[in-house]
């Protein structure tokens, strides 16, 4: 199902279905008492379907949760498609995941009626919602039955409606790092009576770690770099600089291809190999940048690794990751690379890697960002991104040089 289908029906079926549950809330809680928190909960469930850097930056809440609840089972709701990445930073237990399959239409109501069950089956004591205005994630926490159901409210904004029936619900806001948001939706869950706005949450800095890792051998790391130099021998003695030009599902998110290619030409003719990385789909442009690049240290890395693990390792294998906003710059946080990352219809403020290894480039225009949770991720600019077009190639290409010429001056000086 693509993913103007899926705004559509979650747009207008999703307001009327969210609108009838909030009655039903609300006439049914004129009989009970507010849910509560328990002490000791059992089984607290995580609805994430967002893109998979979102699974990177989410780890610091997984990692409070199993502090603040050690008893507790965590179970994880996330896209089929994510399942992968999950696995691999062992966000929980493998019999604790659980997925949705948005292929088709009918696939997905199959999936949400049959997860719906089993979350009722286990009895969960709690949910929390990451999605920020999704009403379908909504309804997902209604549906599994948990009393105590937390996510993010828009409070006045007009057109942003999904029900009243998150009872222990936190304002968005389009000023704090995700990250931190995230963990906003632990402290709610214990929040007296249920009470909105977070008022009793603790006062928290961003993270400035993801909490996961990805461990490898020493043999494993040998082995793949080996393979890596005999598939590709320009990389035996050039130290290799990857670069990921595709924009995902986001094709507004990508620094323009001129740009990419006068600096891999840069890098290329100062004694670096250049890696173009990305899926199958990202093949034709990776072709014409090498094209366009015209020198043998370019080579074509996409499709080459065949699983997000095998990422891991070719970043283990390099020195320098250049980016577009996007999934690879959140998963080299669990790896030693130096990131360059691109943004612009989005920004690094909310959406940025943890850590300390990622340079944030953006320019700063008027109209950036403008991909927001309030517009549902819809830009205004019809393509022309003239926030990432403004980015000029060359102090991009100086910086990413600046970089390698130190990292090398500080290898030769640990090994002297």
């Amino acid at each position: 199902m693509n993913i103007q289908t899926q705004r559509f029906i979650d747009r207008w079926a999703g307001q009327l279905l969210c609108g009838g549950v909030s009655a039903w809330v609300r006439l049914t809680g004129l009989f009970t008492a507010p849910p509560r928190m328990p002490a000791a909960p059992k089984n607290i469930l995580v609805v994430l379907l967002s893109e998979m850097g979102s699974i990177v930056l989410a780890g610091p809440m997984f990692a409070e949760l199993r502090r603040k609840y050690p008893g507790a089972a965590i179970h994880v709701l996330q896209l089929k498609k994510n399942q992968e990445v999950s696995k691999l930073l062992s966000l929980t237990d493998v019999e604790h995941m659980h997925t949705l399959d948005d292929s088709s239409g009918a696939s997905l109501m199959a999936d949400i009626l049959k997860v719906s069950l089993k979350m009722r089956s286990i009895g969960l004591d709690a949910v929390i919602d990451c999605e920020l205005f999704s009403r379908v994630s909504a309804l997902l926490s209604f549906s599994t039955g948990a009393p105590v159901r937390v996510g993010f409210t828009p409070h006045t904004q007009e057109g942003l409606y999904r029900g009243s029936f998150i009872n222990h619900s936190i304002p968005y806001n389009p000023y704090q790092h995700i990250s931190k948001q995230f963990l906003s939706l632990v402290d709610a869950l214990d929040a007296p009576e249920g009470m909105p706005r977070n008022r009793a949450g603790a006062i928290r800095a961003t993270p400035d770690n993801t909490e996961l890792s990805v461990k490898f051998t020493d043999t494993e790391l040998g082995h793949y770099r080996g393979k890596l130099e005999s598939d590709h021998p320009v990389t035996r003695d050039r130290r290799l600089v990857l670069v990921y030009a595709g924009g995902g599902i986001l094709p507004e998110r990508a620094w323009p291809a001129a740009h990419y290619a006068r600096v891999v030409q840069g890098l290329c003719a100062a004694g670096y190999a250049v890696g173009l990385i990305g899926l199958k789909d990202d093949a034709v442009l990776a072709r014409d940048l090498k094209t366009q690049v015209g020198h043998d240290a370019c080579i074509d890395l996409t499709g080459y690794t065949k699983s997000i693990r095998e990422l891991l390792m070719l970043m283990h294998a390099s020195s320098l990751l250049i980016t577009n906003d996007g999934g690879p710059s959140h998963f080299a946080t669990v790896t030693p690379i130096q990131t360059m990352v691109f943004f612009g219809p989005e920004t690094g403020k909310l959406y940025g890697p943890l850590g300390h290894r990622t340079i944030i480039l953006e320019s700063g225009i008027a109209c950036s960002p403008c991909l927001t949770a309030y517009n549902h991720r819809l830009t205004f600019c019809d393509g022309d991104n003239q926030c990432l077009k403004r980015i000029a190639p060359d102090p991009v290409l100086d910086q990413a040089l600046a970089y390698l010429s130190q990292s090398a001056d500080t290898t030769a000086g640990a090994t002297a």
